[in-house]
């Protein structure tokens, strides 16, 4: 995960835009495109509130995560989710982070999705990361929150 150092201030046509870790330079107009500002998905539909409000999003704490054998992509969390049951959640991110590097981190998944088999081990919830674009290279940012708020707390 990038350092606050590593954060570098870009601007665009749509105003100033921070880049982790993005080697920026010559970031005006529409050359910052060029030179490594970020690429985002466009913004969806709006919905109701209703529809937000079915998303069960809890605060966890990584109590272990380890690489999954036979795929070059998934890590497996042991979540504690402040339900007393640690929850296993799969997540692609292995090209982004080590698993010892997560372990003791505070975390946000959405824990009503059914559970969901991948490489044979059932899936329980989703992590929530920021995903996005610099010179055609995808980044990703697993959201992390402070260790101060316990397992279980919800998102609204």
């Amino acid at each position: 995960m990038a350092e606050l150092e590593d954060v570098k201030d870009v601007q665009t046509e749509e105003g100033v835009v921070e880049v982790a870790g993005a080697e920026v330079t010559g970031t005006e107009g529409a050359g910052a495109e060029a030179a490594g500002a970020p690429t985002i998905e466009p913004l969806m539909d709006d919905i109701d509130f209703d529809t937000f409000s079915k998303s069960d999003m809890r605060v966890c704490k990584v109590l272990d995560c380890v690489a999954v054998k036979k795929s070059k992509k998934l890590l497996r969390f042991t979540l504690d989710d402040g339900s007393g049951t640690e929850r296993t959640i799969l997540s692609g991110i292995h090209m982004y982070y080590e698993p010892d590097e997560l372990v003791g981190k505070t975390v946000v998944a959405i824990v009503n999705i059914p559970p969901r088999k991948m490489m044979g081990i059932d899936s329980c919830g989703m992590l929530l990361s920021a995903v996005w674009e610099v010179a055609g290279e995808e980044r990703l940012s697993l959201l992390m929150v402070d260790d101060a708020i316990p397992a279980g707390a919800k998102l609204y």
